[in-house]
C-alpha cells in the first residue's frame, strides 16, 4: 500500500488544479477499502444487492442492444454493465464520497454545502467497452442552474493505455470549447487536442485524480483480458437545481440528505 493522502487539500494542489485543470491526489483510502468497493459494485451488477432508483446501462459491447439503454432499473445479472449511477444511495459508496479529503477539496473550491450531480461507476469490460470521444463535462449546460466545477475520479483497477485509461489536455478548463453540446468537432479536436498535448493518466487501483469538469478528456476501448473499472463523482453547490423541474440533488456535505429529504 502506498502512503495515503492526508485529509487536507494543499495550497500547492489547489494552484495546480487552477492552472492545469487537474491534479493527481494519489491514494486516499487503504487497498482493502478499494477491494470492498469492487466487491460491492460486483454485487450490485449481479443483483445480489438491489436499489430501486439507480440509473443502469449494460455495455453495448455485451451484445444485448435492448439492455444497453440508460434507465432506472436492473437489467440482468452481469459484470458487463457500462455504468451505474446514483451510488450515493449505497452506504459503502456514500462513505467513500464523504471522505474528509473530498470534503476539504469541495469546501475550498465550491463551498460548505455540497451535493452530487452524479456518482457513477464506469466500466470497460475485458476486451470490450466503448470509446468516449473528446469532450468537456457540462459544457452543454446539463440543464442545471449552477455550472459544475469538479469531478473526483478513482481508479478501481489498474489503468493503462491498452485498457482505455483517461486521456486529458491540461489547461483546457479555462473556456468552454465545443461549439455545440459537450463533444468536440473534428476541427476542434485537431486544434485543441493534438497528440502532442495529450496526457495519459495511467493509474494504480485506488489512485485518485481531481478534474475540472471542463478539462478535455476521452478514453479508448479496453484491449486487455480484465475489466477497467472506475468511480467518478461530480460534486456541485447544493443550491443547484434542475431547470426542468426545479428539484435539487442529493447533499453529501456537511451531512447526507436525499432529494426527498431536502
Amino acid at each position: 500500500m502506498s502512503t495515503l493522502h492526508q485529509p487536507d487539500f494543499t495550497i500547492e494542489e489547489l494552484e495546480t488544479f487552477n492552472s492545469d485543470g487537474f491534479v493527481r491526489l494519489g491514494q486516499v483510502v487503504p487497498d482493502g477499502d478499494i477491494g470492498d468497493l469492487c466487491q460491492r459494485i460486483d454485487d450490485i451488477m449481479l443483483g445480489k444487492i438491489a436499489y430501486e432508483k439507480m440509473l443502469m446501462q449494460l455495455c453495448p459491447s455485451a451484445g444485448k442492444p435492448a439492455l444497453a439503454v440508460q434507465s432506472k432499473q436492473f437489467k440482468e445479472p452481469s459484470l458487463k454493465y457500462r455504468k451505474i449511477q446514483d451510488l450515493e444511495q449505497d452506504p459503502l459508496f456514500r462513505s467513500y464520497i464523504q471522505n474528509p479529503l473530498f470534503c476539504d477539496i469541495t469546501r475550498k473550491i465550491i463551498g460548505d454545502r455540497i451535493a452530487v450531480f452524479r456518482s457513477m461507476f464506469f466500466n470497460k469490460p475485458a476486451e470490450q467497452g466503448i470509446t468516449i470521444d473528446w469532450h468537456q463535462d457540462g459544457a452543454g449546460g446539463w440543464g442545471i442552474t449552477i455550472p459544475p466545477k469538479i469531478t473526483i475520479w478513482t481508479a478501481l483497477d489498474r489503468t493503462r493505455i491498452e485498457n482505455g485509461c483517461l486521456q486529458i489536455i491540461p489547461g483546457t478548463h479555462k473556456d468552454i470549447i465545443p461549439q455545440q453540446g459537450d463533444l468536440l468537432s473534428p476541427e476542434e479536436i485537431q486544434r485543441y487536442a493534438p497528440e502532442s498535448k495529450r496526457i495519459y493518466l495511467e493509474m494504480e487501483p485506488g489512485e485518485v485524480v481531481l478534474l475540472h469538469n471542463w478539462t478535455l478528456h476521452k478514453s479508448e476501448t479496453n484491449h486487455t483480458d480484465a475489466p477497467r473499472r472506475a468511480f467518478s463523482v461530480c460534486y456541485i453547490d447544493s443550491a443547484t437545481k434542475r431547470r426542468s423541474d426545479g428539484l435539487g440533488f442529493p447533499q453529501v456535505f456537511p451531512a447526507y440528505a436525499s432529494v426527498e429529504q431536502g
